[in-house]
């Protein structure tokens, strides 16, 4: 296999997998869900950054002291279908997570985490809506990832889903002036209208 260096060189109709990924050496990021290439927005909108950055604080406060591992994009998880994983094992999904969070260190290598994540938080932005909520969801559900958070900047509301059954379970939206606790890790806990409080004072 050769290096690619241009994405216009790819075959948007192929399937392909993490080993050809590898391979890909251009400036465009992009996701490889189930085999097919999705292009991702060339960077994250400054709401989007916003946002992540005061998440990334709640959540690094508290896993601190925690043996969970936090970690944010760009940081590759490598994830195999459960239900219809291929019979050579290999990987044909690789995604970038906003947030995620990882407690089996076992799942950890130097190119990011192979398996799936305990925690994932997807940001909302108006380029990836639809993937986030329609491909990923069921992307994540199929792989049995404990808890899902979708974010979404312009409502100011957290949607979280925890698994049940091998099914996701949708919790009541956090709204403004509400806190979000965590499911699966009780503790976690914290104000919803601190996440989008830069919001307000940056409209602009």
């Amino acid at each position: 296999m050769a290096i690619v260096t241009k994405f216009s060189d790819l075959d948007l109709t192929k399937t392909y997998s993490y080993a050809d990924y590898l391979l890909w050496q251009f400036q465009e990021r992009v996701e490889l869900i189930k085999g097919k290439i999705f292009e991702m927005s060339p960077a994250p909108s400054r709401k989007h950054q916003m946002v992540s950055r005061v998440l990334n604080r709640y959540l690094d406060r508290y896993f601190e002291h925690n043996p969970c591992g936090l970690y944010d994009a760009p940081f590759d998880v490598r994830l195999i279908n459960f239900k219809k994983s291929t019979e050579d094992k290999k990987v044909f999904t690789v995604v970038q997570p906003d947030l995620c969070v990882v407690c089996d260190e076992s799942k950890l290598d130097d190119r990011g985490c192979i398996g799936s994540p305990d925690l994932v938080i997807e940001i909302l932005s108006p380029g990836n809506s639809k993937k986030e909520m329609g491909i990923k969801f069921n992307l994540y559900q199929e792989n049995k990832i404990k808890e899902y958070w979708i974010v979404d900047p312009t409502e100011q509301a957290i949607f979280v889903y925890t698994l049940k059954d091998e099914t996701y379970i949708g919790l009541k939206p956090c709204i403004e002036d509400e806190k979000i606790t965590s499911p699966l890790f009780p503790a976690l806990d914290f104000e919803i209208k601190k996440i989008f409080a830069d919001i307000k004072t940056h409209k602009k």
